[in-house]
């Protein structure tokens, strides 16, 4: 199986050979991380870019009060942030949600890597495009769509992007998020959210439990989101 990262790029454009190798040598050192751990904390300057080799990780940030808002997911393949020598320090925490295994690269081999491969460079700014209207997205669920269509829509939305990274199946996908994981992206309470999902599941659509999602209807599930994954992979000319 491709390496993650190599799937992922390769879904914007073509890679040949010598660029799947370069790709594929960033996990070279990768660690294990347990889960709840921050990789890359808010007011700090990274002096290296994350690699998530497996599991999953989440962009957040906290208010005064403790609350937190979910603001994007990092799933295998993801690199947490190719731009960073460009951010000076950020204004947001980056978190495993379960255990992990993520490789640090440092500036100056991305540096490398991206100014010797053209086409790496190409498909990572497509990543980040797909990243820019994924966040789009995001405003619309919480924005315009109800509670039910919040939830299927981030369920379909990772089905999809394990599924391109080889990390799903056509009937489910591992997940370790809580039900307050769910309610802390979506704008709901964890109350409502297991609502949401007891109705999913009546509805025969998908079960969510054990760390587990389990598809049972994937149509049926798109069509109450709304679902189509153009979104996740813009137009590359």
């Amino acid at each position: 199986m491709l390496h993650p990262i190599v799937r992922k790029l390769a879904a914007y454009l073509p890679l040949d050979v010598e660029e799947q190798a370069a790709l594929a040598g960033l996990s070279a050192g990768g660690q294990r991380v347990e889960g709840r751990h921050d990789l890359l904390v808010e007011g700090t300057a990274p002096d290296s870019a994350v690699l998530i080799l497996e599991g999953i990780a989440c962009r957040y940030r906290h208010r005064p009060s403790g609350s937190r808002q979910i603001t994007g997911f990092l799933v295998p393949g993801d690199v947490c942030d190719p731009d960073f020598a460009h951010l000076g320090r950020i204004n947001h925490s980056v978190g495993t949600l379960g255990a992990c295994r993520v490789a640090r690269i440092p500036r100056e081999v991305l540096s490398g890597l991206v100014e010797g491969h053209p086409g790496i460079a190409r498909a990572l700014r497509y990543a980040k495009l797909a990243e820019e209207e994924t966040t789009r997205e995001w405003v619309m669920n919480i924005g315009c769509r109800s509670a039910v269509e919040r939830v299927a829509h981030l369920l379909c939305e990772l089905h999809e992007r394990l599924r391109i990274v080889g990390w799903a199946t056509k009937g489910g996908y591992d997940l370790a998020l809580t039900q307050q994981d769910l309610a802390d992206t979506t704008g709901l309470s964890n109350v409502h959210v297991n609502r949401v999902l007891r109705q999913l599941r009546l509805m025969r659509l998908v079960e969510v439990g054990g760390r587990r999602v389990d598809i049972l209807d994937l149509p049926g599930l798109q069509a109450v989101a709304e679902f189509q994954a153009d979104y996740l992979r813009p137009a590359n000319g």
